[in-house]
């Protein structure tokens, strides 16, 4: 392998020294490495001419291929843009990372089938690899404005919020308290709830299944499409989902295993879920219904310790009661009534539609085959048919929950994420299945591993198009949704508002002409080294949806500012409610967002003097 490494650092350093982008020098490089690295492999395996012509050993080669190429590109990128160090360094680095991926790879592409690696071979490799390019891209892909507006969150600390417990908050500070002010710091959180869910999935499905299926339950924790970017991405689905998994495992030992000590971690783990998000509350029908279904459960409905769950479920809860009673009751009444309040809309299908997306379609098929599958029905499967009952128990009452409401509410991708949770030892057990399949049982196994090897170059290359980008394809411009111009944005109204500070003499507040996206962006991206964050607001200012905006900066304290509005349509920027609230406005400006020379969307921007609050009538 020495030559091949040789090969892509020369070819890369060649190839950035004459100019070429990074991300074009890195592939090329690697290209030609593999190239060399492909047929050095075969010819020192014995490797048969009629093998060479099999169109599965192409795809195994050319998938370890891409894998070492995203997570490859994820050090180079880490290094390079977040570390700051020489491209010709980092290199070295990430053919190293290359190196890691392929050498075993290839090797195990290359054997035989009756010498391919073992299943559970596979599955710590698998899972090795998902949680390696976690951690390599979690510094680098710029936050989401979801995120930034948790991190403000974090610089406002408190015990509750409008539209969310505290909790990601609180992950948040400790974060970046850790690790400073950085993407890293601020998703360290996420990646540390990812690994704690994937450990309780895997001592769940232990539980269940054995120790193949536990193995199997990680790997699907840790690359489902839903769980792997839970372990990603810092937003309130990421506590909850650790704290979900927990309290499955928890439940299972109390209902099922009878264990009696295992009551007051339940209410642990529903407390520290429910300070998470309120959705972990759809657990205690889950709870509830099983003990009144299940025979040897009911006898915990005289006993004690379920109460002293409820108890100190209740007390890790509290802090988020005592701000919903400081603030009448407005963080509940938002989930709530505002929501019930909506115009009625059938969203069933979108619901439908968000399963695909977040377990896959074969996750959907397997869940739906192991839900329709005839139960054991002898005396010796009692135990398993009390574990059969648990599972569906807990996967159907919360889907019954979002479903009957998907018929005359929107529903959100996310809502039945953490949920599914409870769905894993069953696409478990039909990854495990074992003797002679046939049909559906047969189509589930077999599917599932080219399910999960697509996952993860699907992962790997939305991540390096993030962060170093690909050949021919340019950036999309809706990047409150994919997050790729939010530091050069803020860059560049960083140095506006020098020039207004220049032109007034005083620091102008940035508005964001959005509910939280560009002031949450700007406030992190934009902040001047050795300053304070630059301080900005949202469109509350105007009479819009600021939601804690409207909190953290009430309109009255900004009378008199200078406000330096930026928006991604110049209508926001004009009319009635601009005009009434400034003394002076200065001329709509446009200006073109480009990442990397290639071109990503326009934004407008304009100056309000002397902003001022209109009585209300």
């Amino acid at each position: 392998m020495a030559p091949a490494a040789l090969l892509d650092a020369v070819v890369f350093c060649a190839l950035f020294g004459y100019g070429m982008p990074l991300r074009f020098s890195h592939i090329a490089s690697f290209a030609a490495a593999i190239a060399l690295k492909l047929l050095l492999k075969a010819r020192s395996t014995a490797v048969v001419a009629e093998r060479m012509w099999d169109w599965r050993l192409h795809c195994r080669l050319l998938a370890v291929s891409l894998m070492a190429l995203f997570l490859r590109g994820g050090v180079l990128g880490f290094l390079v843009q977040s570390w700051g160090w020489p491209a010709q360094i980092s290199i070295v680095f990430a053919v190293l990372t290359g190196l890691a991926v392929t050498i075993p790879g290839y090797s195990q592409a290359l054997l035989p089938a009756e010498r391919a690696a073992s299943a559970r071979t596979l599955t710590i490799g698998l899972v090795v690899y998902a949680l390696a390019l976690r951690l390599v891209y979690l510094g680098s892909v710029e936050l989401l404005p979801e995120e930034t507006y948790y991190w403000e969150y974090s610089r406002h600390l408190d015990i509750g919020y409008l539209d969310h417990p505290p909790m990601v908050a609180w992950l948040i500070r400790a974060g970046t308290a850790l690790f400073g002010q950085s993407p890293f710091g601020v998703r360290t959180g996420a990646l540390c709830s990812g690994i704690i869910a994937s450990v309780f999935a895997y001592r769940l499905a232990r539980n269940l299944l054995g120790e193949a299926g536990a193995r199997a339950a990680l790997l699907l924790s840790q690359v489902l499409p839903f769980f792997f970017l839970s372990g990603l991405l810092m937003t309130p689905d990421a506590p909850l989902t650790a704290a979900w998994a927990a309290s499955l495992y928890y439940l299972e030992r109390a209902l099922v295993a009878g264990r009696s000590d295992a009551w007051w971690r339940v209410g642990l783990a529903l407390g520290l879920g429910a300070i998470s998000k309120y959705s972990i509350a759809l657990l205690v029908p889950v709870t509830l219904i099983f003990m009144l279904w299940d025979r040897k459960s009911r006898r915990w409905w005289s006993r004690w310790e379920p109460y002293a769950a409820a108890l100190v479920a209740l007390a890790v809860f509290s802090p988020v009661i005592i701000w919903n009673v400081q603030h009448e009751w407005a963080s509940f009444a938002f989930q709530t009534s505002r929501r019930l309040a909506e115009a009625p809309r059938f969203s069933l299908h979108k619901l439908l539609a968000s399963a695909l997306v977040l377990i896959t379609p074969t996750g959907v098929v397997a869940v739906a085959a192991a839900l329709l599958a005839k139960p054991a029905g002898s005396v010796d499967g009692e135990e398993a048919a009390r574990r059969r009952l648990f599972v569906n128990t807990a996967i159907l009452v919360p889907l019954a929950v979002f479903a009957a409401f998907s018929l005359r509410h929107e529903v959100k991708l996310d809502w039945t994420g953490a949920p599914w949770m409870a769905a894993l030892p069953l696409m478990a057990a039909g990854m495990i299945a074992t003797g002679r399949l046939s049909g559906l049982r047969a189509w589930i196994r077999a599917a599932w591993t080219p399910t999960l090897v697509t996952m993860l170059l699907v992962y790997g290359a939305g991540l390096h198009y993030l962060v170093l980008g690909l050949p021919g394809l340019g950036y999309n411009r809706h990047i409150e949704l994919i997050p790729v111009g939010w530091r050069d944005l803020s860059h560049r109204v960083l140095e506006i508002a020098a020039a207004v500070r220049k032109e007034t003499g005083v620091d102008p507040v940035i508005v964001g002409m959005d509910r939280y996206a560009i002031a949450s962006e700007l406030a992190f991206y934009g902040t001047e080294p050795n300053k304070a964050v630059l301080p900005t607001s949202s469109v509350h200012l105007f009479g819009g949806n600021g939601l804690m905006f409207e909190r953290w900066t009430p309109a009255q304290t900004e009378v008199g500012r200078t406000l330096l509005l930026v928006a991604w349509d110049p209508a926001d920027l004009d009319g009635e409610a601009i005009r009434s609230h400034a003394e002076r406005l200065g001329p709509v400006e446009v200006e073109v967002l480009t990442r990397d020379g290639r071109f990503v969307r326009r934004y407008y921007y304009r100056v309000a003097y002397n902003y001022q609050v209109i009585p209300r009538p």
